[in-house]
């Protein structure tokens, strides 16, 4: 009996600089797309919302020019809301003060500061295989870990902030750690053990705020004593505006994890085992490790994330220390497409409407800037929606599908 062979299938091509060109400018063009798309629907939303508009409903047949001229003023002031809130402010501007100039950008990059860093720990790990929802947990045990050291121990200038920093970065590390030793020892999934790490953590800084030498006296409130001075990050645009050396530091460690993903062995093997992790242990290589490894690494991203929150922005630990930067930073991963610049930028376009969103409320409920934060992760995970839309050639897979791409994998 004869038998017939079958030609193996020839290596794919590595892609070309100018392929690479390519996709980079089709990512844009849809992301571009999907945050456009994203604020369409947003302005029918706010103009729906807007009494005067709902009102003109009523004799909108006999006087429509009315229900367009309020749908477009509420539109147009709410945007604009925004813009003063997150960009710049003519009115604030007009007192000639350096806060007046850079007041609302100010706000801006100190909201995107540990969005940044937590959006980092989210991809890195997203990279790896892992989805890391433990951000609030991790963030929160940076937080205790800088704010201890910072306000319990007596050092020099320099050295305190550097080792109030270091420690941050260690406690955060540490609880990742723990979700990524689980899952290499038990095979315990990290979805479950991050979110159950959440609620201790919770629990563990509200307990540690009812403790003398921790809280802060007369011991009648959840709150911890205050950072010392010397701990503190420095501004970065005078005592005026809130930004702070913690930006430096998460732009730091931007450039850290694109170089770790890029260049590194280490970087290699964790991309390696996000691909497939079958193909990866076939390879000769330690898939367990690699997942305690990046957890660590993710979890010391989230710390970093907590010391910008207790050592820059607030420096008294309270309950609410992570202000959902732990499940937001999931939505700026995405957004980003787990990539350290896009990270970047979503970090600031999240900071954005996070500053913009008090200015906002004086011409919506605050509710629709959560709407229109989730409508552009709607359309940017789902590419297709907006290809389909705007006509473009179909390429690519949505972020939703890598996703569960790298989970089940």
């Amino acid at each position: 009996m004869s038998t017939t062979e079958t030609a193996p299938a020839p290596a794919p091509t590595p892609a070309t600089p100018t392929k690479r060109r390519s996709s980079a400018r089709d990512t844009a063009l849809v992301t571009a797309l999907s945050f456009l798309t994203a604020l369409v629907i947003s302005a029918i939303l706010i103009a729906i919302a807007d009494p005067q508009t709902r009102g003109s409903f009523k004799y909108f047949f006999h006087y429509p020019g009315d229900t367009f001229r309020f749908a477009w003023s509420a539109i147009w002031h709410t945007y604009q809301a925004l813009f003063y809130g997150a960009i710049f402010n003519p009115h604030t501007a007009a007192n000639g003060t350096m806060s007046g100039y850079l007041g609302p950008i100010s706000e801006t990059l100190t909201n995107a500061t540990p969005l940044i860093a937590g959006g980092l720990a989210v991809g890195l790990a997203f990279r790896a295989g892992l989805f890391n929802i433990g951000g609030q947990g991790q963030i929160i045990l940076g937080a205790i870990f800088a704010g201890f050291v910072g306000f319990h121990w007596h050092l020099p200038v320099v050295l305190h902030l550097i080792v109030a920093v270091v420690a941050g970065i260690v406690g955060g590390a540490l609880w990742g750690g723990i979700a990524g030793f689980l899952k290499a020892r038990t095979g315990a999934h990290e979805v479950i053990t991050t979110i159950m790490l959440n609620y201790v953590a919770l629990n563990l800084l509200g307990y540690l705020l009812s403790v003398k030498g921790f809280q802060a006296p007369p011991y009648g409130q959840a709150i911890s004593n205050p950072v010392d001075h010397n701990a503190t990050l420095p501004l970065l645009l005078g005592g005026s505006l809130r930004v702070h050396l913690g930006l430096l530091l998460s732009l730091a460690a931007a450039g850290f994890v694109w170089w770790l993903l890029t260049y590194s062995r280490l970087g290699f093997r964790l991309r390696a085992v996000g691909a497939n992790p079958f193909a990866a242990r076939t390879a000769g290589m330690h898939v367990e490790n690699s997942y305690v490894v990046v957890m660590l690494l993710s979890g010391a991203l989230c710390g970093l994330a907590g010391v910008s929150q207790v050592l820059g922005t607030n420096p008294q630990l309270t309950g609410d220390i992570d202000a959902g930067i732990g499940f937001d930073a999931i939505t700026v991963a995405l957004l980003g497409r787990a990539n350290p610049v896009g990270t970047i930028f979503a970090g600031l376009l999240f900071g954005g409407l996070r500053a913009g969103a008090p200015l906002m409320q004086q011409y919506t409920p605050i509710e629709l800037v959560q709407v229109i934060q989730s409508l552009i992760v709607l359309f940017i995970a789902a590419p297709a929606v907006i290809r389909a839309i705007f006509r473009l050639k179909t390429s690519g897979s949505s972020v939703g599908a890598e996703l569960a791409k790298g989970w089940n994998g």
